[in-house]
């Protein structure tokens, strides 16, 4: 039995009672608060469950009319049925072009509970249709991912706001440093975290009434009107400290803003200009600490790896020891030594953007999951290129899977096309791999991994290079 609440504009205890048996009958479980005063039909539409009123339509001291015109100030949009002994055809019609939604005549209840059911519907529908337009607004002024406003409502906030009465305004610009990086390499799930994170951190300190927007991918700007008592250099330390107390907890992704703002006084500037000379201190910022922040990025995903189980382990180390072995054993020049102990400690460094469950997967790898695997030489290579300490190793890192057989990846190269450095890596690579437990596999003895060195010598390894690492290894 659905349950039907309602409020009752009616004066009369017989006609509520012949009212509520009709609905009975007609099948609801009825919940009602009764009403005879505009008064008491205020206070009742403050209680949002109601999902119906049906109302008398004389009283002595209320009627239909004064009803409908209380429910239509409130602004509520509930289904109103009209149910009376004496109204006239014409009243009918003036009250439906009122807002009423139907009237009944009380010799003729048995339309009642079809009436109540279709508004009932129709009361939903538009409920629903007027969500719908709500999230249609909400979407077309705000950015979905941050629930700030976006750039059309900042840009028409400028055009709103110019030569009023809400001087000075002042303009906040805000860009995410390195946010392409934490993108690219940790994937669109921790970009999209990083970017509320920052978006939380620069509505923090704002007041309430300025405006906040996410105008671009990884830029924000705010418009703080009346800002007679705000000081701009103060919020920008705010905002400063906010990032500090986030990376002290947040260490493994750390976050840079770079933060300009300028103020409009009316006549010395426009909005416009004010806007393009606090992107310019934001810019002027960013120049500044650019390096800072992706040195801070490559850090920390450099300590992520390092916290990976077969990291952990030792490996980095192993790799960069029988590296330098095999460099001095065919006579590479102290530069190059450096550069092949750089790119044995970090040349997986795109695989913090690979997922755990691919990356420590205990059986075989699907087709699907080795295309993302095999990523993780591009990933690195980005994340390389952005560090002033790393990008003269970014090529070797992209390169450190090639085969000499020309079947590696990414590039596809063969033979003495692939860098030394890379060639020496995925022989040492490979055998720490063998003779060390892998969460795929146990390790293998040592003649098991030369056996194997030996079978791919010439397809997978430069031939040459082996025989120089078994006599290292042997």
């Amino acid at each position: 039995m659905p349950l039907l609440k309602a409020i009752v504009v009616e004066d009369s205890e017989d006609d509520l009672f012949l009212l509520i048996r009709a609905l009975k009958k007609g099948g609801f479980d009825v919940i009602y608060t009764r009403v005879d005063t505009a008064e008491s039909l205020r206070e009742a539409l403050k209680d949002k469950k109601w999902q119906i009123i049906i109302s008398d339509h004389a009283m002595p001291r209320f009627n239909a009319p004064e009803a409908l015109q209380v429910v239509k100030e409130s602004g509520r949009d509930l289904p109103f049925i009209i149910v009376s002994g004496t109204i006239g055809e014409e009243v009918a019609v003036e009250a439906m072009k009122a807002g009423a939604h139907d009237y009944i005549m009380k010799d003729k209840m048995a339309r009642l509970t079809p009436a109540v059911e279709r508004e009932l519907r129709d009361a939903e529908l538009r409920r629903q249709h007027r969500q719908y337009q709500e999230q249609l607004e909400f979407l077309s002024l705000h950015d979905q991912l941050t629930g700030l406003y976006n750039r059309v409502y900042f840009e028409n906030e400028i055009g709103r706001l110019e030569g009023g009465r809400q001087y000075p305004i002042m303009i906040l610009s805000a860009d995410l440093n390195g946010f392409k990086l934490i993108n690219d390499t940790m994937g669109q799930k921790a970009g999209d975290r990083v970017l509320k994170d920052c978006a939380a951190m620069l509505a923090r300190p704002l007041r309430q009434g300025d405006v906040l927007a996410r105008v671009g991918g990884d830029e924000f700007a705010a418009i703080l009107p009346r800002a007679d008592d705000v000081d701009g250099s103060a919020l920008l330390d705010n905002i400063r400290s906010a990032v500090v107390r986030y990376n002290s907890k947040n260490s493994c992704l750390p976050v840079s803003i770079s933060l300009g703002y300028a103020v409009s006084g009316g006549r010395d500037k426009t909005l416009a200009e004010a806007y393009r000379e606090a992107d310019k201190m934001m810019r002027l910022d960013k120049k500044n600490g650019a390096e800072s922040a992706r040195s801070q990025v490559v850090n920390a995903l450099l300590a992520a790896l390092s916290e990976r189980d077969f990291i952990s382990g030792g490996h980095a180390e192993r790799l960069e020891q029988l590296c330098l072995k095999m460099g001095k054993e065919i006579g590479l020049d102290q530069d190059r030594l450096t550069t092949l102990s750089l790119v044995a400690q970090v040349h997986d460094l795109g695989k913090v953007g690979i997922p755990d469950s691919i990356l420590f997967k205990k059986g075989g790898l699907t087709d699907e999951e080795w295309t993302v695997m095999r990523q993780h030489s591009e990933k690195g290579y980005r994340i390389a290129q952005t560090s002033t300490e790393l990008t003269h190793v970014a090529d070797l890192i992209l390169r450190h899977h090639e085969k000499w057989d020309g079947t590696g990846y990414p590039l596809g190269l063969k033979g003495k096309q692939i860098p030394v450095e890379c060639r020496i890596l995925l022989i040492v690579d490979a055998y720490d791999a063998m003779t060390h437990d892998r969460p795929y596999r146990r390790a293998m003895s040592k003649q098991e991994a030369i056996k194997e060195l030996k079978r791919n010598a010439g397809t997978q390894f430069d031939p040459l290079l082996v025989e120089k690492f078994l006599k290292i290894i042997e």
